[in-house]
């Protein structure tokens, strides 16, 4: 079944690197482009394509700004194209949109499009703009992280900032903490503590242990997709291989 696409972003040499990448596919025979938000609202509404490749942060009308205006009831299917990786996990996987991380490889274009035209073929109209609302919500309501954490011992209460935190990991039905100076345990299970984070400022990279971001100084790809980890004050860790594809892309859009 032949669809049509709209490609959005304000560089040419990305508009013409996803073109390329979509040419190839024969189910794209038209492929229409737009150079800003204004254009991308236009095009939408006259030429009503099945896809549009929506990059976020553009001046004037953004990408959101572009769902807002075009309204979410009549948007078509949407790929959103961004750099920073942290804001596209959060925003677009939790409600089920996809995404493409700057800068764009053949390999992940191509899976994006394999579930894009399966969802073409199957998603009924009503659910693509009932994710689009959610990830709308999510965007205009953001969670409010932890700040400090509150940790009880010996009959007091020790206030850690969490920035102040280089990396934690599970014990047990605790979490230790560590700090410049060795942290101190905190009674609250790991998957729990995760919830409260900023995962702008934290990262999971093992079952067992979270890792501050700007405290990472070296990421290394070891065996069967783990990767060894380097902080700046010499701790070294391992990731597990469940969470290879989040240190990938932290690895690919460190930026």
């Amino acid at each position: 079944m032949p669809f049509t696409a709209l490609i959005v972003d304000d560089e040419p040499l990305a508009r013409e690197g996803l073109r390329l990448l979509l040419s190839e596919d024969p189910e794209f025979p038209v492929i229409h482009e737009a150079m800003n938000g204004r254009e991308a609202v236009d095009a939408i509404r006259s030429t009503r394509p099945d896809l549009v490749l929506l990059d976020v942060q553009m001046p004037e009308m953004d990408g959101f700004g572009v769902v807002r205006e075009v309204g979410a009831e009549q948007m078509p299917m949407v790929v959103f194209v961004t750099a920073h990786v942290q804001y596209a996990i959060q925003a677009f996987e939790s409600n089920a949109i996809d995404y493409l991380l700057k800068p764009v490889t053949a390999a992940r274009f191509t899976k994006t499009l394999e579930r894009v035209k399966l969802r073409l073929s199957v998603t009924p109209a009503v659910e693509t703009s009932r994710r689009i609302f959610s990830m709308l919500d999510a965007i205009a309501s953001p969670r409010r992280y932890a700040k400090r954490l509150a940790v009880r011992s010996a009959g007091k209460t020790v206030f850690v900032d969490v920035e102040d935190i280089h990396w934690m990991e599970a014990a047990e039905n605790y979490v230790q903490l560590h700090t410049a100076r060795e942290g101190p345990l905190l009674h609250v299970a790991m998957n729990t503590l995760e919830k409260s984070l900023d995962p702008e400022l934290f990262l999971r990279v093992h079952r067992s242990v979270i890792v501050n971001i700007r405290r990472i100084r070296e990421l290394q790809p070891i065996s069967h997709g783990e990767y060894a980890i380097t902080l700046h004050n010499g701790v070294r860790l391992q990731s597990g291989r469940m969470y290879h594809a989040k240190l990938k892309a932290l690895a690919d859009n460190s930026f």
